[in-house]
């Protein structure tokens, strides 16, 4: 298997090479933008497949494929999966239009499989740490590459536990993400209030309804709605979480790389 693994691995290479030739040729700004998503996708492609030959991984259940992000077509459910270790998402199909694509480093990857764990357990992410380390856009590329829409939100200390409400009942149902940019802004009085609202929708989300009661009235679920916040520790005005609502995330550390 891995001389076939190595074989492919060439494959990939002279198949970037062409793409690579194209984009020397004269092109629309469209698909100037497509193809160097495309490049930036097979870029990372080349290096799992170079990964896999090094690290000799041959069979389906080896660490070092079940990490990788994989796209399956069901044929008989009439469905693309997404998976990646024991998650596994059904591709959303959101319109994104042309979008250009992170440049995936070992810790996108990292981040990718904390979030998606997070998820498969039905809590959310919270990438944490300094300013300009990709947390927010981490989390964007990640809903690109299972098709869902990812609404980012910046947060500041006016906010209120009403607006909050209306914001998670919004996502319940329509099923997409949002990425609360700067959580720990928030007081912490609404933080508390804030806790108690995801927790109803992550229990119903771990209870696999179709509607369930939030803040007094009967709304519907999606089950791809996730939350996911982001947080610069350390800085003036800022507030640390409480622990009831510290339990529903996952933390990734996030550093510049």
């Amino acid at each position: 298997p891995n001389t076939a693994m190595a074989d492919f691995g060439k494959l990939t290479v002279s198949n970037l090479m062409e793409i690579t030739s194209l984009v020397r040729g004269f092109l629309s700004k469209l698909h100037r933008k497509i193809l160097a998503a495309l490049i930036t996708i097979d870029v990372h492609a080349r290096d799992i497949v170079e990964f896999l030959v090094v690290d000799k991984v041959e069979k389906e259940s080896d660490f070092g494929w079940q990490m990788q992000l994989r796209y399956y077509w069901q044929d008989d459910m009439d469905l693309m999966l997404v998976k990646q270790t024991n998650a596994t998402f059904t591709y959303a199909y959101e319109y994104l239009g042309a979008q250009s694509r992170l440049v995936v480093t070992p810790m996108t990857d990292r981040c990718y499989m904390t979030l998606t764990g997070a998820l498969h357990l039905k809590l959310g992410g919270a990438p944490a740490g300094p300013a300009g380390t990709g947390k927010t856009e981490t989390t964007k590329d990640l809903g690109k590459a299972l098709g869902v829409q990812c609404v980012v939100f910046n947060c500041g200390d006016n906010l209120d536990y009403k607006f909050m409400g209306k914001f998670f009942s919004g996502l319940a149902q329509s099923g997409a993400w949002a990425c609360f940019d700067e959580f720990n802004r928030i007081d912490i009085e609404v933080l508390s209030v804030v806790a108690q609202q995801l927790l109803t929708i992550q229990n119903a989300l771990k209870a696999n309804v179709a509607q369930f009661f939030f803040e007094g009235r009967e709304i519907k679920l999606i089950s791809t709605c996730g939350v996911f916040i982001t947080m610069n520790p350390g800085y003036a005005g800022r507030t640390e979480l409480p622990d009831n609502l510290k339990a529903l995330f996952r933390p990734m550390a996030m550093m510049i790389p």
